[in-house]
């Protein structure tokens, strides 16, 4: 009897959220291999190579005011697409840039909705975060604390035309490769974050990854994450690199011939890399997280066995009352992005232009059933969302990414806006906002959670 047949006769009110881990065990026990009760549906894979053929700044750090034009590593865009599933086509994207400012997905959203019909809900952009890709238009503008120069701002620009462009190609590229295929995702560890805010603090251990495999059970891809910023690479380093992320690709695309691997990051905003500072430890890394997925796929995956639903939510962050006119006055006179942020705040109030009081922001889900949701955040998102996130929700069936969409500021929680420090306010001069949030943020950004994740996920 397979393990088919074994679920079939079950009774009407046995729990349908056990049957992918039962039938996981029975695949197990009967030698039907990893994902063999999962059903057929079609999926595509696709990537281009987003390496910039000019010079370029890099984003991520202050004081690199040299443009890079050599490639220690190249970049890609890498796309799955789902097909099949009532609500039409979905669309995963994953780039290796480290900022992704909010025009670039509603410019690549307007062209894949005029072009493929695709929902926005069901187009997805997540960044990888590395600090050796190119600056975009938009992102991150006071980086460097003064203006660009013209020649340099318009590289930029370029840059962001032509990726556009690429990301709507490569995800065009997937649909057009939909084939039939068969999907299984499970969870290892690894160990390499640390947090760096507070010695021995909170990290997320967690390695999701999901396969696709062909109906041979030939894998085709793996989409896998780590909450984790990728910067073991310091300022020091002048050519385009994809760090840790862009290394556990590498080892795993060589290890599995022909399958694609894009990785995300999750909830890692206040946590590094340990060690740091050098392409060995870069490989290091890599290898740790490649191992990590690899160990996972030594052991049967659950199987993905309902339909993909997808839902966006777009709502807004407070932010704490601005500074008043001679206390700008006063911060203007500091060196570096703190008085170069004050003086364009300065400018603005002299044009008569209301200050930033909230922020957009993007909340997006998407579920295969009751068997896996994921969760897509907008930002630089700190770890305290997934530990309370985890106790809301059913921690064996929850897949938390950030760095989704848009990455507008660091999204700090309550106690890390408490605490203050980088990511409780000190980086909003680099992103341009006006002040640190509110502390309501946490609670709008859960709620939304809330709204969006079906009740079948929620924790017993």
């Amino acid at each position: 009897m397979t393990g088919i047949n074994v679920i079939a006769t079950l009774s009407p009110a046995f729990p349908r959220r056990l049957l992918p881990a039962l039938g996981a065990l029975l695949a197990l026990l009967l030698n039907l291999g990893p994902v063999s009760a999962a059903p057929v549906r079609t999926v595509g894979v696709a990537r281009v190579d987003i390496t910039p053929a000019f010079p370029i700044r890099l984003n991520g750090y202050f004081g690199r005011e040299v443009e890079a034009t050599n490639a220690a590593q190249h970049l890609f865009a890498k796309a799955l697409a789902f097909g099949g599933d009532p609500g039409g086509p979905a669309v995963l994207i994953v780039l290796d840039n480290g900022i992704l400012p909010h025009s670039l997905r509603e410019r690549v959203v307007e062209k894949l909705r005029r072009q493929e019909h695709l929902d926005p809900a069901r187009i997805v952009l997540c960044a990888t975060h590395t600090h050796c890709a190119p600056c975009l238009t938009g992102a991150a503008p006071n980086l460097f604390g003064h203006e660009i120069p013209a020649a340099d701002q318009a590289h930029i620009d370029r840059y962001t035309r032509e990726l556009i462009d690429q990301l709507v190609q490569v995800a065009t590229a997937a649909l057009r490769d939909r084939r039939p295929a068969r999907l299984g995702w499970g969870r290892d560890a690894a160990t390499f974050a640390a947090n760096r805010r507070t010695q021995g603090g909170p990290v997320d251990t967690a390695v999701p990854f999901l396969t696709i495999t062909d109906t041979n059970g030939a894998l085709r891809a793996i989409f896998t994450a780590y909450a984790c910023h990728c910067t073991t690479l310091g300022r020091d380093q002048t050519n385009f690199h994809g760090d840790w992320a862009g290394c556990a690709q590498e080892f795993l695309e060589k290890e599995h011939p022909g399958a694609l691997v894009l990785t995300a990051i999750g909830c890692g905003a206040d946590a590094n890399p340990e060690p740091r500072g050098t392409l060995a430890l870069v490989r290091q890394h890599g290898r740790s997280l490649a191992d990590s997925v690899n160990r996972g796929l030594e052991r049967p995956r659950l199987p993905l066995a309902g339909g993909l639903e997808c839902r966006l939510k777009e709502i807004s962050l407070p932010f704490d009352p601005p500074p008043t006119r001679e206390e700008w006055q006063a911060l203007a006179q500091q060196a570096g992005a703190p008085g170069y942020h004050a003086r364009k705040n300065l400018a603005r109030m002299e044009r008569g232009e209301p200050l930033e009081r909230r922020l957009p922001y993007w909340v997006q889900e998407w579920n295969f059933g009751d068997d896996l949701a994921l969760v897509f955040l907008a930002g630089e998102v700190v770890v305290d969302y997934a530990l309370r996130l985890r106790t809301e929700f059913a921690t064996d069936r929850l897949w938390l990414n950030a760095y989704a969409n848009d990455i507008p500021a660091y999204i700090p929680s309550r106690r890390i806006l408490r605490e203050g420090g980088y990511e409780g306010g000190g980086a909003m001069v680099y992103y341009d906002h006006p002040t640190p949030f509110t502390p309501a943020v946490e609670d709008l950004i859960i709620g939304a959670v809330r709204d969006l994740v079906p009740a079948a996920f929620r924790s017993r």
